[in-house]
């Protein structure tokens, strides 16, 4: 069971961070600093200069010299680990070594059987266990999820997504170094259709079996800032084809590198009505807000379905949108915390996700349909 001392629920999760790179600091010290059921109080970085300018700047209590000190120090409730996917098991494993519950980014390792091991190492102690996919808390992604549960399509017949984004392409910055080589897990593919289909799939349900198309158009990459040119087998398109439970079908296709006209698309057919969930942007900024339309009956015009304000939990901000999901997670998981429920996605969702991946690879590599468990 847990061995490290924790904090009543009423008192503020006392958070330790692992990490303080771009998205550290633009999304989860931001809806930390946010939510007052939180406290920022230790972090660690390789990059010692790194943590000790943000324990400076954000308000950080204390900079760890490694990451014994930080996941094992009394007053930390919460490892939050926010290196990259390769590096993901060290801080995990460290966190669960110290009794203390834990939080990754997605994707949640390289690699499904080392995710199913942490699962293990976790759930022997006792620890609770979240992983980065926010975008199924978002209130759009829930009130789609009613509106379907509530029968506004009627029995589904067919779900199509389309994500894009400019960047992944044959030219990166030297902060994206990271996703070229294939064996990181770091891919277009990897990361975006974690995210955007876990989002999918927890409204309409999860497919039953897959045929899949997942490739690499960019087989050379430079760097912006250096010049440097990598080899890179890293898939940056997944074309996809499953079905869904009483004979629905999804059909999806992730892309990077998209010049022009990027953003999410989703239509979702039923037998007495059909939804379009749209956005401009993969990874919102401010106002890049999902739209919903809709239509029940038959041959009319897709009318504007606002988001109902009951879904809307979090404090007033400016944030953008892409970390007011991120804000959705974090109020999940306290409130988990605090009521003994398990709302906020854990590592068994991830597991699910890669999954997933695993059988896009297995019938890109074979060509033939796969079977979900």
């Amino acid at each position: 069971m847990v061995t490290s001392t924790q904090t009543p629920a009423s008192s503020p999760i006392r958070v330790g961070i692992v990490g303080i790179g771009n998205w550290a600091r633009h999304g989860h010290v931001r809806v930390l600093k946010l939510l007052p059921q939180y406290e920022l109080t230790g972090i660690y970085s390789q990059r010692k200069e790194a943590a000790t300018q943000a324990a400076k700047e954000l308000g950080f209590k204390f900079v760890a010299d490694s990451l014994d000190e930080l996941v094992n120090h009394p007053d930390i409730d919460l490892v939050i680990v926010l290196t990259t996917a390769p590096q993901h098991e060290e801080g995990i494993r460290a966190a669960i070594a110290a009794g203390k519950h834990v939080y990754s980014e997605w994707p949640l390792t390289t690699s499904t059987a080392t995710s199913r091991s942490l699962i293990e190492a976790a759930n022997a102690r006792g620890l609770r266990h979240v992983v980065g996919l926010q975008r199924r808390l978002a209130p759009h992604n829930r009130y789609l999820r009613d509106l379907l549960a509530q029968g506004f399509v009627g029995k589904l017949r067919s779900v199509r997504i389309h994500v894009s984004m400019n960047y992944f392409q044959a030219l990166r910055h030297n902060a994206l170094r990271w996703t070229i080589p294939e064996e990181n897990f770091s891919s277009v593919v990897a990361i975006y259709a974690g995210h955007f289909l876990d989002m999918l799939f927890e409204a309409t349900g999860w497919p039953l079996d897959v045929s899949a198309l997942s490739i690499s158009q960019f087989p050379k990459v430079t760097i912006k800032e250096t010049g440097e040119v990598f080899d890179s087998t890293a898939p940056d398109q997944l074309v996809m084809v499953g079905h869904l439970a009483n004979d629905a079908v999804v059909s999806v296709h992730i892309e990077g590198g998209k010049r022009n006209g990027s953003g999410v698309q989703i239509d979702i057919t039923g037998d007495e009505g059909d939804l379009r969930i749209t956005n401009t942007s993969a990874f919102g900024d401010v106002g890049d807000d999902y739209q919903i339309e809709g239509a029940h009956g038959d041959n009319l015009p897709l009318e504007p379905m606002l988001v109902p304000s009951s879904y809307d939990v979090l404090p007033e901000s400016d944030l953008p949108s892409a970390v007011l999901e991120l804000a959705e997670l974090y109020a999940a998981y306290a409130a988990d915390v605090a009521n003994g429920t398990k709302t906020a996605p854990t590592f068994d969702d991830a597991v699910r996700m890669h999954e997933l991946l695993d059988a896009v690879e297995q019938s890109t590599k074979t060509g033939q349909r796969v079977s979900l468990g």
